[in-house]
């Protein structure tokens, strides 16, 4: 899930050359396909941060509420060592994936049709994977849901494998910057169940269940990316 802000296009135009250049244009262009601003904000550091963590040999990387899946192609296509499995939750946001997917043909070979999980309701279907990645989740649904994806990753991860997951947090029993205050606010006034999660509650529920907590990586506009490690 990368972000509340979803927008359609209504415009029906030819699709760009590039589809993800200017993912907001390309939206612009092709009726109903959906575009997250958040994901081109914030694609380019975690892609760096993703180059640093996962294998340089082939590997797999499952994406638990990938939204539109403009993350998945822009991940598989920077980081061609990689194929990426997106999923959503719901038939529409199978959909939007698929939306996406079709426009860029050169990645399909490496970006799986998307496949239908419920972060909080594992265990989840398929096969072990090198990482388990997901993006601005835990603070856009149930507390039961950031317990539903360490569960579920656990199960799913190789050993060594990696648990990433990015989006603003608490640290400290604080907030990490004046715009999170705004935003923890705003989250609780449309939803009392969602919220900036601290970060040692995480990093705390991880443990439980077998992970090794790594370093977090500082990431812009007071984000951060957890990583955890299947021992």
């Amino acid at each position: 899930m990368q972000d509340t802000e979803d927008e359609s296009a209504t415009m029906p135009n030819s699709v760009p050359e590039d589809p993800l250049a200017d993912p907001a244009k390309t939206a612009a262009t092709c009726t109903g396909l959906r575009h997250a601003p958040a994901t081109a904000r914030n694609r380019e550091p975690i892609q760096r941060a993703l180059a640093d963590l996962l294998p340089n040999r082939a590997c797999t990387v499952l994406e638990i509420a990938s939204g539109s899946g403009e993350h998945a192609l822009w991940m598989a296509r920077s980081l061609p060592q990689v194929t990426w499995m997106p999923s959503e939750a719901t038939t529409d946001g199978l959909a939007a994936i698929e939306a996406w997917r079709a426009l860029c043909p050169d990645l399909v070979d490496r970006v799986a049709p998307p496949v239908h999980i419920d972060a909080a309701r594992p265990p989840w279907p398929g096969a072990h994977m090198d990482a388990v990645f997901v993006a601005n989740l835990t603070h856009i649904a149930p507390w039961s849901a950031t317990i539903g994806l360490v569960e579920g990753a656990a199960a799913r991860l190789v050993s060594g494998g990696f648990l990433l997951i990015y989006g603003p947090f608490n640290e400290g029993g604080g907030f990490m910057g004046p715009g999170n205050v705004a935003f923890d606010a705003d989250l609780r006034k449309r939803n009392p169940d969602w919220g900036l999660r601290n970060r040692e509650a995480v990093d705390e529920t991880a443990s439980a269940r077998g992970f090794v907590v790594e370093p977090v990586r500082d990431m812009p506009a007071d984000n951060r990316l957890l990583v955890y490690r299947q021992p």
